[in-house]
C-alpha cells in the first residue's frame, strides 16, 4: 500500500514511513492511494468470524506486506482484547460502548495498534530512539501513555491544557512515569496542538530528536478505529433497517475511520458528526465555507477542537464535493446545557448513564432520527462516565460506581512539567 500527502499527491510513502514520521515532509496528512473493497460474502459471514479475523481483513490492505501476517495478528490480538458491546437504550436507539479498554476510552484501540506497529518497526530496523509527541484535549493522552508505556526505543511527550481535562484524565497521563512525560500547558488544546505542529517544523528540534505524532493524524492511530464499526455491524445486521451512526467528534478521526469502513463496503447508510459548541464543521455544512476558530471549553472536553485535523481526509473521501458529502454525512452542535439535560433524561427514563461525549452523540442521533425515517441509530459511547465523575454525578443526582482500576489510579502522585509557550517545549525537547 502506498500513501500520499494531502498537500501534494506527488509525495508518496509506504506504511512504515507514514507511521514512523506521522506527517509527510510537507506536513500534509497521509491518505491511502487506494481503498480496497471487501467482498460481499465477507459481510454476509461476519457473525461467523472472530474479532481478530474481522480486524485482520479490515486492516491488511492498508499495511500490505510490511508487517508479516503472524506479527500483525499478534498486534491485533493485543489491541482488541476487550469487549465492544452494542447496548439498546430505547426504541431504535443503541449505543456502541467503546470504553471497556484499559483507559476507559475509545482511543485505546488506535493507541495500542500504533504502539504495536511502531514497536515492530523499531525492532526490525535501525531507527534509533523515537519521540512520540502528542497534544491531548482529554482521552488521547491517557490512551497513548498506556499504549506506549515501556515500549523500548520510544519516549512519549504529552502536552495537555492546564485545568481543562478531568481529574481522572489528568491522572491517567501524569502518573505512569518510565518513558512517559506530561507537559502541562498554560493554554487550551489549540495552543498544545500548535506547539506540536511547530516542533515538527523546527529543524533544530528534528535534527536532535526523531519525532512522530500519536494523534489521529497518524495513519496507525486513525485507521484501526474502523474496527469498531465492523464489530457494531456484526451485532446490528439482523435489524434489517438502514443504519446511521452518530459519532461524538472533535478532531474527526473516529468518524473518518467509519467512513473508510463504508468505502470498503461496510453497509452503513449515514454518519452524523455530533459536535459540542465547537461547531466549525456544523457551520461548514450550512455555509459551504470552512472557517476554523479558537476552541471553547465545554464539559465534553475531548471534542474542544476549533480546527479538526482529520476533516481534510473526510473531504478527500467525498472528492471535495459538498453535495456528495451531505448525502452521507450530517452534523449538529449542542451546548453544555442541552448535553446535561440529555444525560439526566436518559438516566431518568432508561437507567443508563452517559458521559458528556456520549450524550452529545445521543443528541445528534436523536436530531437526525427526528428528521429522517426508516433508520436504526447507534451513537458511540466514547468514554466511561466515571472519567467525568463530578459532571455526571451532579447531573443525575446519584453516585457513579468507580472501577477498581480508577480507584487505584486516584492514589497515585501526579508528575508533570509546567510550560507556557513553544520556547519552553523546545527547551525540554533539546535538553
Amino acid at each position: 500500500m502506498k500513501y500520499f500527502s494531502l498537500n501534494n499527491k506527488e509525495h508518496k510513502s509506504n506504511f512504515e514511513n507514514a507511521v514512523v514520521n506521522g506527517l509527510a515532509p510537507d506536513k500534509g496528512l497521509y491518505f491511502p492511494e487506494s481503498i480496497e473493497q471487501l467482498p460481499v460474502s465477507f459481510f454476509e459471514n461476519l457473525e461467523k468470524l472472530s474479532k481478530p479475523e474481522i480486524t485482520f481483513e479490515a486492516i491488511k490492505s492498508f499495511v500490505g506486506n510490511e508487517i508479516p501476517d503472524s506479527a500483525l495478528i499478534d498486534i491485533i490480538e493485543k489491541t482488541i482484547d476487550f469487549d465492544f458491546p452494542v447496548v439498546e437504550i430505547e426504541n431504535k436507539i443503541s449505543t456502541l460502548e467503546l470504553f471497556h479498554g484499559p483507559t476507559l476510552a475509545f482511543k485505546d484501540v488506535g493507541a495500542r495498534f500504533m504502539a504495536g506497529s511502531l514497536g515492530y518497526f523499531i525492532k526490525k530496523g535501525n531507527l534509533g530512539n523515537i519521540t512520540v509527541l502528542v497534544a491531548t484535549s482529554g482521552d488521547t493522552g491517557g490512551a497513548v501513555a498506556n499504549g506506549f508505556l515501556g515500549v523500548k526505543g520510544i519516549d512519549v511527550v504529552i502536552l495537555y491544557p492546564k485545568a481543562k481535562v478531568s481529574d481522572i484524565q489528568e491522572k491517567q497521563l501524569t502518573t505512569l512515569g518510565e518513558n512517559i512525560t506530561a507537559l502541562e500547558v498554560d493554554g487550551n488544546f489549540d495552543d498544545c496542538q500548535a506547539m506540536v505542529k511547530k516542533a515538527f517544523l523546527d529543524k533544530e528540534v528534528t535534527s536532535s530528536r526523531r519525532l512522530t505524532s500519536a494523534n489521529s493524524i497518524n495513519v496507525a492511530r486513525w485507521l484501526p478505529q474502523m474496527f469498531y464499526y465492523f464489530f457494531a455491524y456484526r451485532q446490528l445486521s439482523s435489524k434489517n433497517e438502514k443504519l446511521v451512526f452518530s459519532v461524538p467528534s472533535g478532531n474527526f478521526g473516529n468518524i473518518c475511520a467509519g467512513m473508510m469502513a463504508r468505502k470498503m463496503g461496510l453497509p452503513i447508510d449515514h454518519f452524523v458528526a455530533a459536535n459540542n459548541s465547537n461547531d466549525v464543521v456544523t457551520n461548514y455544512l450550512k455555509s459551504g465555507e470552512y472557517l476554523p476558530k479558537p476552541s471553547v471549553q465545554t464539559i465534553s472536553n475531548a471534542m474542544d477542537v476549533g480546527d479538526p485535523s482529520n476533516f481534510v481526509r473526510i473531504l478527500k473521501i467525498f472528492n471535495e464535493d459538498l453535495s456528495n458529502l451531505k448525502e452521507g454525512f450530517s452534523a449538529y452542535s449542542f451546548d453544555d446545557k442541552v448535553t446535561k439535560q440529555a444525560i439526566h433524561k436518559v438516566y431518568e427514563e432508561n437507567g443508563y448513564v452517559m458521559d458528556p461525549h456520549g450524550a452529545v452523540g445521543y443528541l445528534g442521533l436523536q436530531k437526525f432520527l427526528e428528521e429522517h425515517t426508516g433508520y436504526y441509530g447507534t451513537f458511540l459511547g466514547t468514554a466511561h462516565p466515571v472519567k467525568f465523575l463530578d459532571t455526571v454525578e451532579r447531573t443525575i443526582g446519584e453516585k457513579v460506581e468507580i472501577p477498581d482500576s480508577i480507584q487505584d489510579l486516584m492514589h497515585r502522585q501526579k508528575k508533570s512539567l509546567q510550560i507556557s509557550n513553544y520556547e519552553d517545549l523546545k527547551g525540554y525537547l533539546l535538553s
